[in-house]
């Protein structure tokens, strides 16, 4: 994830401040809670992609006697699982 904690809150806070001067949503309840579920709803999609790297670079650790070898590419195999796993599980990055 390429943004700080602390952007993702500026960007949660002034989001639901806009949303509720332009009285598109009403607030019932406590501001700070729902700013806080904003900013995990956000910090869970922006490690999407993070998180599926990490299963990629996992799941290739079988081939490394092929990649330090030179009988494989590393750089093109991660992308084409990453790809693959993209397409199956309908990922959107």
């Amino acid at each position: 994830m390429h943004i700080t904690k602390e952007r993702i809150h500026t960007i949660a806070f002034t989001s639901i401040q806009r949303l509720l001067a332009q009285k598109h949503i009403e607030v019932t309840g406590s501001q700070d809670l729902l700013v806080r579920a904003l900013e995990h709803a956000m910090t869970e999609e922006l490690s999407v992609e993070d998180r599926l790297n990490t299963e990629v670079r996992d799941l290739l650790k079988k081939f490394d006697a092929e990649f330090q070898s030179g009988k494989a590419d590393y750089q093109k195999m991660f992308s084409m699982v990453k790809q693959k796993l993209v397409r199956e599980r309908n990922i959107v990055l």
